[in-house]
């Protein structure tokens, strides 16, 4: 296979010291990591089903990064915020006069971080390839980019977001409509999977007959908000792939406002994916509530996991769907 951008640019020569760790932040399923060193390389990443592949893959990874590096490798992510967050953590963590390399794509504004941090310190290696950009810049120290540092704000009265969170600058519309259709009586235990930042986990708990509940959530980011959110005793967070989660018991309900993107592109078999979860982990008389995008062909994989599936309601272009008594698995 052809180097990547990257690697040809982490392969030419003073590119990556001879010595010292090395910090990678969010690499995705399709980063190239070839030119890295495994030995001293830690890859941070707040993303559970990365973070599971690659420490399959033998890789070092950890949630945040602790102590000093030689040099950072960060992959652009389409947030801004969250992108300046991630250039102020590799400026924190790098040694001062080490190497920072950002790699991104221009529709996910590689050209304007390299303005952005051009602003503020010494750019070195540039190389345009591929609809996108690899650049370089020597760190001039944390100071440089102290007002990128992520913070938490207060987007509705007692809920926090952080950013490059789904739906951080307020309530998701289609969470909102899910939460004003769920039924008054629901009970007993169940789970939220894709819980976010917990807004619509709290909606849940305002009802007493719900005994348990877990929020299922893969970015370690949006779960830290749930923890700061939901201080309910009956909510148990858990950081994972909701597609593999397991409660370890039988659950009453499940709802979710699940993903439908990887990366840029529509994936409704991720939705699918969350359905055929709520399946596994449900009690033979239990029941599932979701909202999706209106235009989701869910249908399908609703009448194949459950007996019963209704449409609730059709609004603001998305659609409240309801599935009684999960088939069994295999029948």
């Amino acid at each position: 296979m052809a180097n990547s951008r990257l690697s040809d640019a982490l392969e030419g020569p003073g590119a990556l010291p001879p010595e010292g760790r090395i910090l990678v932040l969010r690499p995705g399923v399709d980063s190239d990591l070839s030119a890295l060193p495994p030995d001293r390389t830690l890859i941070v990443t707040g993303f559970c089903p990365d973070a599971d592949r690659l420490t399959g893959q033998g890789w070092q990874v950890a949630e945040e990064a602790e102590g000093d590096f030689a040099a950072a490798v960060l992959f652009l992510p389409r947030a801004r915020a969250l992108a300046r967050a991630m250039v102020a953590t590799a400026s924190a963590a790098v040694v001062p006069g080490g190497a920072v390399w950002i790699d991104g794509q221009k529709h996910d504004g590689i050209d304007s971080a390299l303005k952005d941090v051009r602003a503020r310190a010494e750019v070195g290696a540039n190389l345009t390839r591929a609809h996108g950009r690899c650049f370089s810049f020597t760190n001039p120290g944390a100071a440089a980019f102290t007002d990128w540092v992520a913070l938490s704000s207060e987007v509705v009265p007692g809920f926090i977001t952080r950013p490059g969170v789904f739906s951080a600058d307020g309530i998701d519309p289609g969470s909102a409509l899910l939460a004003a259709h769920l039924p008054k009586d629901l009970k007993g235990k169940g789970a939220d999977l894709g819980a976010g930042w917990g807004w619509l986990a709290a909606q849940v708990l305002a009802r007493d007959a719900v005994k348990e509940l877990h929020l299922v959530e893969a970015e370690a980011e949006a779960l830290a908000c749930a923890r700061e959110n939901v201080r309910d005793p009956r909510a148990e967070f858990h950081w994972a792939d909701a597609t593999r989660f397991s409660a370890g018991k039988a659950l009453d309900f499940v709802v979710m406002n699940p993903p439908f993107h990887q990366g840029r592109a529509a994936d409704p078999a991720l939705g699918a994916a969350f359905i055929r979860a709520a399946q596994r982990m449900l009690q033979p008389q239990g029941q599932l509530w979701l909202v999706a995008n209106r235009t989701l062909p869910y249908e399908e994989a609703l009448t194949l996991a459950f007996a019963e599936v209704r449409t609730i309601a059709l609004a603001q272009g998305f659609k409240i769907l309801a599935a009684f008594k999960p088939r069994r698995i295999g029948k």
